[in-house]
């Protein structure tokens, strides 16, 4: 699935995932690929992102923390989520 995080100031990511965790106002929830629609609210905590390879660009790089090949990491302090068909967009502050 598809994956783009942007914030006020950039695209801050775009690209292929395997899985999306996102810190909900009722808890964590996980996004996997075929994933119902859904719009949410995302509170202050921690994006984690599952996928084959990670792309960054040079301004966004150091937002990211690498937990292994695999998994990244990225701190929001509030946002929204919308999953459609296999498109996930997060508006992240």
């Amino acid at each position: 699935m598809l994956l783009e995080i942007v914030s006020p100031e950039a695209q801050l990511f775009s690209g292929e995932v395997t899985s999306v965790s996102l810190p909900g106002v009722d808890g964590h929830f996980q996004m996997l690929n075929n994933h119902a629609p859904i719009v949410s609210i995302l509170q202050k905590g921690i994006v984690k992102i599952t996928a084959i390879s990670f792309k960054f660009t040079k301004e966004s790089e150091g937002l990211f923390t690498k937990v292994n090949d695999q998994n990244y990491t990225l701190a929001i302090n509030s946002g929204t989520i919308e999953m459609k068909d296999n498109k996930v967009i997060v508006l992240a502050d």
